[in-house]
């Protein structure tokens, strides 16, 4: 035992590493555009030397290139509030604001960037920033038009964030600590207000918003946002709104951009595809959302090449939205006159009283351009109580698998598969063709809660074409309708007879 050696620690060297171990280490990434390998160790940097202007600085300029522009915007900061006479960190939060669209921040910043350091190394593209923040000198005002103090714009933005990130109660704290600085601050008020109306406080957001239109009259932002809340809730306000909203005619871009996209969100694609084009013709570069919108608003406003154009900016610019086009599941462009393609005809059906009109219209939601929009919706597709069957149509629509072994789900199917039929008499659904639908899901509700098996959907089908087209004119013959759908006009009479007693006029 006494034998084993003796261990050496005297050149053991202890190795702790700093902020400027990590800091060397970033750079030599950043040499080969490794930008999340870069990012990781100047975030471990600033744990360990969280003082050192130049690590701050080199972190806001690598979560710049990452588009985090959020928490590059608070790295610059810490950076300037360590050493504001450092130049290199007044051109970056000039750059930073830039990009966030806060161009008066920008202008300031790349000014004093260009007193101190007229010869820079960014000389240049401070006076870029300068010339082009001032020719987008509409949004270095406010919602009410008045010079935007950069201070409290900032916070505002910052409690922007926290509710993109869902830290709501966070915003709250936030921007009512604002207010009470400044109650005039009509764009924490509406921010405040949509905080609220996300975490369920809607009564409280609606009369934050109510309040800031008494107060300031036609605030546009309240406006928009008060229709918002009244698509969410589906009250009967929102007409009312929008109808104020259309005799709106803003000049400023961030209205018009606000305009638009409260029209493209709660359903009226024309007149948001008329403000927000009015935006891309004027050379307006807009972020992920306003391409969103401007593919949206096109598309079911019947401008196909604009919405492809608007969504290719859109992926570009944010690739996971690959896939989600307005269009994804339709074959084709929508016609024009087709019911399933009409957002408020198809809305009207789904809230509609009846059960059989709310059938109808969850048939038409799964033909419908307007599908993801509606699914969407916190509010349309609720139902208190919602019948088997509306729950069957439901699933139908979403393209749910059904089982052919259970009776029910058989029979619920073939009756589908009648509907299908009548659907492809014509490959859509227009005013005309409507009441063939709205008779057969009347006859469907009724049938099927008698445990009707719905056999031979060919025939179903028929029998329906029948009924309604020879109520209408009397020389249409059964002859010529049972050739049409290929059966016999024994089989048409047989189903015929079998589904009038299903007519509310026939009922017990």
């Amino acid at each position: 035992m006494e034998n084993k050696k003796k261990k050496n620690y005297e050149n053991v060297l202890s190795f702790i590493p700093t902020g400027e171990y990590y800091y060397k280490k970033a750079l030599k990434e950043l040499q080969r555009e490794q930008y999340p390998k870069a990012h990781k160790y100047l975030q471990r940097a600033t744990e360990l030397s969280p003082k050192d202007p130049d690590i701050w600085v080199q972190f806001g300029i690598v979560l710049m290139e990452m588009q985090e522009f959020g928490p590059a915007m608070e790295a610059l900061r810490t950076a300037y509030d360590l050493d504001q006479y450092k130049t290199e960190t007044l051109f970056f939060l000039a750059e930073v604001n830039a990009h966030m669209g806060m161009f008066l921040e920008a202008r300031n910043f790349a000014k004093k960037y260009v007193e101190n350091d007229v010869q820079g190394q960014y000389a240049a593209e401070a006076l870029e920033i300068i010339d082009f923040a001032e020719q987008e000198d509409w949004q270095l005002f406010d919602d009410d038009g008045e010079a935007q103090d950069s201070e409290h714009f900032y916070q505002q933005e910052k409690a922007r964030r926290l509710m993109e990130e869902g830290n709501f109660l966070e915003a709250i704290k936030l921007l009512e600590s604002l207010i009470e600085e400044k109650p005039d601050f009509w764009g924490a008020h509406n921010n405040l207000a949509l905080a609220y109306f996300y975490i369920g406080e809607t009564e409280m957001a609606k009369a934050l918003l109510h309040d800031v239109l008494r107060r300031n009259t036609g605030n546009l932002h309240a406006l928009c946002n008060l229709a918002v809340f009244h698509y969410y809730e589906k009250n009967e306000e929102l007409e009312d709104v929008l109808d104020l909203l259309k005799k709106i005619q803003p000049y400023v871009f961030e209205h018009r951009y606000k305009l638009g996209a409260t029209f493209a969100l709660v359903g009226k694609y024309k007149e948001a595809y008329r403000w927000l084009r009015s935006l891309q013709k004027r050379g307006f570069d807009g972020d992920p959302a306003f391409y969103f919108w401007l593919s949206h608003a096109a598309y079911h406003s019947g401008h196909e090449d604009i919405a492809k154009q608007a969504w290719k900016h859109l992926t570009q610019m944010d690739p996971g939205k690959d896939g989600y086009e307005p269009w994804a599941e339709q074959a084709a462009m929508p016609h024009p006159d087709a019911l399933e393609h009409d957002r408020d005809y198809l809305v009207g059906k789904l809230d509609h009283p009846q059960t059989s009109e709310r059938l109808f219209g969850l048939f038409l939601l799964g033909k419908s351009a307007h599908k993801q929009e509606i699914v969407s919706h916190p509010n349309w597709l609720k139902s208190e109580q919602p019948t088997v069957l509306e729950t069957y149509l439901l699933g139908y629509a979403l393209g749910h698998p059904f089982k052919a072994e259970v009776p029910e789900e058989q029979a619920f199917m073939r009756a589908m598969e009648a509907t299908e039929i009548l659907y492809q008499e014509e490959s859509m659904i227009t005013e005309q063709g409507s009441y063939a639908f709205q008779m057969w899901f009347m006859l469907v509700e009724k049938a099927f809660e008698r445990r009707y098996e719905f056999k031979n959907p060919k025939a179903l089908a028929a029998s329906v074409a029948y009924m309604v087209r020879s109520s209408r004119d009397r020389s249409v013959t059964k002859k010529a309708v049972a050739a049409h759908f290929g059966i016999t006009t024994a089989t048409l009479t047989k189903y015929v007879n079998q589904l009038i007693q299903y007519l509310p006029l026939f009922e017990s």
